[in-house]
This record gives structure tokens, sequence and C-alpha cells, in this order.
């Protein structure tokens, strides 16, 4: 009996980014102030930390993690004499859609060093696809002011417009389709939640996590850099090790160190070498 097999040896030919806390929204801020600002109206106090649990997932999908955490479900039952429903569930989201879109506008400014390594990676001949966990009626409203300050990727898909979204792969397969690129060891995902680790390890991909600018470390580009240098460090390790323990390929502090991944990627690919 034989076996037939081929190994890619070719360069990168993609690069699928998240949004919010890897090219825009340093920290990811703004679906992490939506949700705190949604409980606070259903009469239930959750924390940042609860806001950011579920951060990367499709919305609805981010709700149920929130009201399954211990606490969190604890003070749901004890305003409304019930566990958490599917219907209580469709009622947060419904009222979390429009509260979303009037803000996510105000956080797109792009990461500081986001423009600059996306023209050096598309001057590679690199084609720029986006997943995320808005939905299509949110990224309507972030696309054309992130536009405006001069980040457009070539493809964006959202979890609404595929079975499902983070962690299944489907987002990153729709976005290969959209720039007509393969196969999977060509493409690198990044981004800065565990959720977008589990989508490129499912999807077969080079998976990339950032420690600094995203929603593991949850600080502004300020609070960030008042920090003192060992405090620096001891927050960036802190991260690193959750993204490792995910199962990054590799983790960087933003998206400004990527290029030198893509360099290390293509080596590995030169050599025989898969994800």
């Amino acid at each position: 009996m034989f076996t037939y097999q081929r190994t890619y040896i070719g360069n990168v030919q993609a690069v699928i980014l998240d949004w919010a806390g890897t090219t825009v929204d340093f920290g990811s801020f703004a679906p992490t102030a939506v949700f705190l600002r949604l409980f606070e109206e259903r009469g239930v106090t959750i924390t940042a930390a609860d806001a950011r649990s579920g951060m990367g997932l499709m919305k609805k999908d981010h709700l149920r993690m929130i009201l399954a955490r211990p606490a969190v479900a604890a003070a749901w039952e004890a305003k409304y004499g019930a566990p958490a429903s599917d219907a209580d569930i469709d009622s947060l989201f419904e009222s979390f859609v429009p509260m979303q879109i009037a803000v996510v506008k105000d956080f797109a400014e792009p990461i500081p060093g986001c423009l600059e390594a996306i023209e050096e990676i598309r001057e590679r001949g690199i084609k720029i696809g986006s997943t995320t966990g808005y939905i299509r009626s949110m990224m309507d409203e972030l696309m054309p002011v992130a536009e405006a300050k001069g980040y457009a990727p070539d493809s964006t898909v959202c979890p609404d417009e595929v079975p499902n979204g983070r962690p299944y792969p489907w987002m990153v397969y729709q976005n290969m389709m959209n720039l007509n690129v393969f196969p999977v060891e060509a493409v690198v995902k990044v981004g800065d939640t565990l959720a977008d680790i589990e989508e490129g390890l499912n999807a077969g991909v080079w998976t990339v996590g950032l420690s600094q600018t995203g929603n593991l470390m949850g600080l502004t580009e300020e609070e960030f850099n008042q920090l003192s240098d060992d405090e620096q460090v001891t927050a960036l390790e802190k991260v690193e090790e959750q993204l490792y323990r995910a199962g990054a390929h590799y983790v960087i502090e933003g998206i400004w160190d990527l290029p030198i991944i893509l360099d290390e990627i293509e080596d590995r690919l030169a050599n025989g070498e898969r994800p």
C-alpha cells in the first residue's frame, strides 16, 4: 500500500487579523463598556473581568459566557428568581446590538504600528483578511471610520455570516475563499483573545497571539505605559502564558512585530514544516 503526501514550501499568502485589541481599539474597550452598562441597566452588577471573559466570541455567545460565571449567575438569580434563560439571553442581545452600534465607531483608532505593519505586509504580496466577534451591522459602523483612519482589510467576515463564529474555523475559511488563497499552511491568524487562538488552531493555520494591546491585558496604551518596567514584564508574561497555553504558535506584544514573525514562518515553511 502506498500513500501520497505533498508539502507546501511556499510563502505566506494571507494574514487574517482580529479587530478590537488587534488592529483597532487598544485594550479592546468598546465591547467591555457596553456589557458593563447593559447589565447595570438590568440591575445586575458585573466586573470588567466578567465582561471580558468571553471576548472574541460572537456577542450572543459572549453573553452566555458572562452569565455562566458563578458570581454573575448568582447575581442574576438573586435579582430575577431564576437562572438566565435562552429568552433572557435573546433579550439581552437585542438590547446589546443597538448599544454597541452606537459607540463602536468611537473605538476605530488603529493601534500604533498597525498601519505601518499592514503596509509592509502588503508590499510582500500578502493579502489581509479579518474576523471578529462583531456582527455585520456593528462592522458596518466601524469599518468606514477605520478606513478613513487608514485601515481597510481586503476581506472581513462576521460571525452572523457563517454557520458558527469562533472558536469554529468558518470565518477563517470564508476569508480564504474571499481572498482566493490556499493551502491552510499559507495562512496566519492573528488575534488577542483565546477565542482567536482556538479559531486559528481549528482552521489548521499558523496562529499568533498579541499580549500588550488586547483584551487579556485590558489596559489603554497610556495605562500600560504608566506601569514600571518590572510591572510591564510581569503583566506581559502573564498574558503570554495564557496565549501559549491556548496553543498559539507565536506570541508578540503587538501587530507592529508581525512582519518579523512572518519571516520566521516562511523559513519554517521552506523547511517543510506545518502549523
